[in-house]
């Protein structure tokens, strides 16, 4: 069979650890590479000093950007998309529903082009009015102008069929399964092994850690919330006040970590904490929900569709709702029945076993691919 050459893009670039669209481009495009695949990975030239044409067998393009909140990943992504649709793909995978409107340049060129949606960027807080039109509008222009839509939740397949009309493809997220194996690490932030639960995301209101944070006090735990994560743009009033909001609900057992840039230490955080909180709430499938089931969390999870599917609705974590109260009763229920939160440990990898593993969603992504340029072979 025909190997393919594939471009990606609409992320900042690899290496990366800043975002779940780099780590899923960065599993995905090394696999393609080891299928045979010629992969050329879109980078934003301002984030990278160091500008190497080759990363694990890919190749790497860097273009510039408008260095901006909200346009510098628009800009970079139009000028990639350019330039790929003049370039000699088979295939063209542009990653954030943002890029649907650019969808036009490749398809008018006759390049086969595939969007990857993600989540309701639309409805995240941190947007202005603009921000969330030019979202949600740049969605539905993509379900005209992009080959196929690729979303990462069966809740997401629905929604994009009830708000935009079509049939999406539905190809879900992927994660390793992976054992922590050094308690000082913890240690280095000031934790000890079991005795702390841990949120790991972005300080964005849609995560919910105010909630969180909340209902850890109440519970009355003894044990330590250790928060890994920060804001995402200096000057945002908007995420600066949630950050003060939260360290002025903290009692003394909340440790703000900050940024944890090393993707080993946040696989140790992981692994030794006693339990993952997750409270995202408006993306698809999240990277860090399946993380934390690949490293053998004990996982609370806001109950929402996109997490109910990825814990199998309550068989691989515990769902609590959007309710503070809710969910102090359940961390003290959790804290009295180590036994419990053990067997959940125990049986955390098997789910993505089942149905994430990263080589099961290379395939997918292949046959898609395949699926798009075989007419005009």
């Amino acid at each position: 069979m025909k190997k393919l050459n594939i471009a990606i893009l609409g992320i900042r670039g690899l290496p990366s650890t800043y975002s779940g669209y780099e780590t899923f481009v960065g599993e995905l495009a090394p696999r393609l590479v080891e299928q045979g695949h010629a992969v050329t990975i879109y980078c934003r030239r301002s984030l990278f000093q160091e500008r190497p044409d080759e990363y694990l067998g890919m190749r790497m393009k860097y273009l510039p950007s408008i260095e901006h909140k909200f346009f510098s990943t628009l800009s970079h992504s139009l000028f990639s998309i350019t330039h790929a649709s003049f370039s000699k793909f088979d295939v063209i995978l542009v990653v954030n529903a943002a890029n649907g409107m650019f969808g036009i340049v490749p398809r008018l060129l006759g390049r086969a082009c595939v969007l990857n949606v993600d989540g309701m960027e639309w409805l995240r807080p941190k947007w202005n009015a603009v921000a969330r039109w030019i979202f949600r509008n740049s969605a539905r222009w993509g379900t005209k102008f992009y080959h196929a839509v690729v979303t990462d939740a069966e809740e997401m397949h629905r929604l994009y069929a009830r708000e935009f009309g079509i049939d999406s493809t539905y190809i879900a997220y992927g994660a390793n399964i992976e054992t922590a194996g050094r308690p000082d690490v913890p240690a280095e932030y000031g934790l000890r092994p079991r005795e702390y639960y841990l949120i790991a995301s972005r300080l964005v209101p849609d995560n919910n850690a105010d909630i969180i944070v909340e209902a850890f006090v109440r519970s009355g735990s003894d044990k330590t919330l250790a928060i890994a994560g920060g804001a995402d743009y200096k000057g945002n009033k908007v995420e600066k006040g949630f950050l003060d909001k939260l360290k002025a609900m903290a009692g003394d057992r909340v440790r703000f970590l900050g940024h944890v840039n090393s993707a080993e230490h946040i696989k140790e955080l992981h692994g030794h904490c006693y339990a993952y909180i997750h409270g995202h709430q408006f993306g698809g499938i999240n990277p860090s929900l399946l993380k934390a089931l690949g490293y053998g969390n004990m996982i609370l999870a806001l109950n929402t569709p996109f997490n109910a599917e990825v814990l199998a609705d309550g068989k691989y974590g515990i769902l609590f709702e959007k309710d503070a109260e809710d969910l102090a009763r359940k961390i003290a229920d959790l804290d009295r029945d180590p036994d419990r939160a053990e067997e959940f440990r125990r049986k955390a990898p098997g789910r993505i076993r089942e149905r994430f593993t990263w080589e099961r969603i290379t395939k997918e992504y292949e046959d898609l691919f395949y699926s798009l340029v075989r007419p005009a072979s």
